[in-house]
C-alpha cells in the first residue's frame, strides 16, 4: 500500500480547508478569548492536517467504480487478533536468525499492523494535551475514530461505490484504539515541557484585554457584513429613498447609544468604543466620516476619473494609466488607514476624534460561570 498519495493530497487540500477554517475560528477566538495565541493555531491548525492526513489515508487511493465488486460478506473481518495468525503464516521472520528482521519489518504483514497503532497516536496526543480528555475519554473516542473509518471502507465510501473496496478489519479498531492510548501515554511524558491548555487560555485572555490591530479590522469586516445584510433585508421590505441612510445611522448610530459604545459586531467580539468628552457628537461625526469614506469615497474618485477623462477627451493609454492611478490612490489611501491600525492600533481618524477601543472581555467573561466547558477550541 502506498501512502504517499493520500499524504500529498492531505498537503495539497490543506490550504484550502485552513481558509475556509479561518474566519470562524477568528471570530471564535476573539468572542472567547480576546486574542489569537500562537501555539494554539499551531496546535489546532496541526490538528486539522493530521486529521485530514489519516482520512486520505484510509480512503486513497480510490478506485474505478467498475473495479469493486466484492461481496459484502468477503470484505468483513471479525475474528480478533486475526492479524498474528496471518504474520505467522506470511513472515519471512526467524526468530534465530537476525538477517531476517529487516526483511520482517518491511513485509505488510507487519508494519500494517504497527502503522495502524501509529496513525492513531497523535490522536491520543492530542487529546490528552489539548482538549485534556481523560484516559477513558480517549479509548473511547479513539475507538469512534476507528469505527468511523471502518464504516467508511464498509460502506463503500458511504455507498458511492457499490460494495467496500477495502476490508473491514475488527484488528483495526483494536490497534486503532491501541494506539491512542500510547499517545496519551506518550503525551504524558511531555506536560512538565509544554505550557499546559490552561496556560494558554490565560494568557490569550491576558492578552485579550488589549484591543490588537487585527481585532479592531475583525470587528469593523464584521459590523460590516452584519450592516450590509441588514441594509438588504431593509431594502427589499421598505421602498423608501432614505432607507439606506437610516439603516446607516440606526445601525452605527442608535445601537451604539443602546449598546453603550458597541455595535453587534464590536458586541460579539468584546470591544467598546469610548469618547472622553461630547460621545454622542463625536461618535456621530466618525460615523458619517466612516460612511462617506469607506463606501462612498471610492465611487467618488470613479466619477471624478469619468469626469477628467471625458473632459479631456484622453486616448486608450492615457485613460488606462489614469484608472491604474485612481486606483492606487484609493489602494494607498486604505493602506494607510489599515498600517496605522495594525502597528499602533489606531488610524489617523481614530487620533482626530479621539476615540478609544476597550476590551471588556474579561469584564465579559469573568460573568459566565463555565468559561472552558464544552467548548473544543
Amino acid at each position: 500500500m502506498s501512502y504517499v498519495i493520500p499524504i500529498k493530497t492531505a498537503l495539497f487540500t490543506f490550504p484550502i480547508i485552513a481558509f475556509l477554517f479561518t474566519i470562524p475560528f477568528i471570530l471564535h477566538q476573539y468572542h472567547k478569548y480576546g486574542s489569537i495565541h500562537k501555539l494554539r493555531v499551531l496546535i489546532v491548525y496541526s490538528f486539522i492536517l493530521y486529521m485530514m492526513t489519516v482520512y486520505f489515508l484510509v480512503i486513497l487511493p480510490l478506485p474505478k467504480i467498475s473495479e469493486v465488486v466484492n461481496p459484502i460478506s468477503d470484505m468483513i473481518q471479525l475474528q480478533p487478533f486475526a492479524f498474528i495468525q496471518d504474520f505467522l503464516k506470511e513472515t519471512s521472520l526467524i526468530i534465530t536468525n537476525p538477517n531476517t528482521y529487516l526483511k520482517a519489518v518491511r513485509e505488510p504483514c507487519f508494519y500494517t499492523v504497527i502503522f495502524n497503532i501509529f496513525m492513531t497516536m497523535p490522536f491520543g496526543m492530542y487529546l490528552r494535551y489539548y482538549f485534556k480528555c481523560s484516559l477513558k475519554k480517549v479509548i473511547i473516542y479513539s475507538f469512534l475514530l476507528s469505527l468511523f473509518f471502518e464504516l467508511t471502507q464498509l460502506t463503500g465510501l458511504y455507498f458511492i461505490y457499490p460494495s467496500p473496496y477495502r476490508l473491514f478489519d475488527v484488528d483495526d479498531l483494536l490497534m486503532n484504539t491501541i494506539g491512542g492510548i500510547l499517545g496519551y501515554l506518550i503525551m504524558g511524558c511531555f506536560r512538565r515541557v509544554l505550557p499546559t491548555r490552561d496556560k494558554i487560555d490565560e494568557d490569550s485572555r491576558k492578552e485579550g484585554e488589549k484591543v490588537s490591530g487585527l481585532r479592531r479590522i475583525t470587528v469593523f469586516c464584521l459590523d460590516s457584513i452584519i450592516y450590509l445584510l441588514m441594509l438588504s433585508i431593509c431594502l427589499s421590505i421598505f421602498n423608501f429613498q432614505y432607507t439606506k441612510y437610516i439603516a446607516f445611522f440606526f445601525y452605527y448610530g442608535f445601537l451604539p447609544w443602546v449598546l453603550k459604545g458597541r455595535t453587534l459586531g464590536s458586541k460579539f467580539l468584546n470591544v467598546k468604543f469610548q469618547y472622553p468628552n461630547l460621545t454622542g457628537i463625536r461618535n456621530l461625526l466618525r460615523m458619517i466620516f466612516l460612511y462617506f469614506y469607506y463606501y462612498y469615497l471610492p465611487y467618488l474618485l470613479i466619477l471624478i476619473l469619468i469626469s477628467i477623462s471625458s473632459f479631456l477627451g484622453l486616448p486608450v493609454a492615457q485613460n488606462i494609466l489614469l484608472c491604474i492611478l485612481f486606483v492606487f490612490s484609493i489602494f494607498l489611501l486604505y493602506f494607510i488607514s489599515l498600517l496605522g491600525i495594525l502597528t499602533k492600533r489606531k488610524s489617523y481618524y481614530d487620533w482626530f476624534f479621539h476615540v478609544q477601543f476597550e476590551s471588556v472581555i474579561k469584564t465579559d467573561q469573568e460573568s459566565s460561570s463555565q468559561y472552558d466547558k464544552g467548548t473544543i477550541i
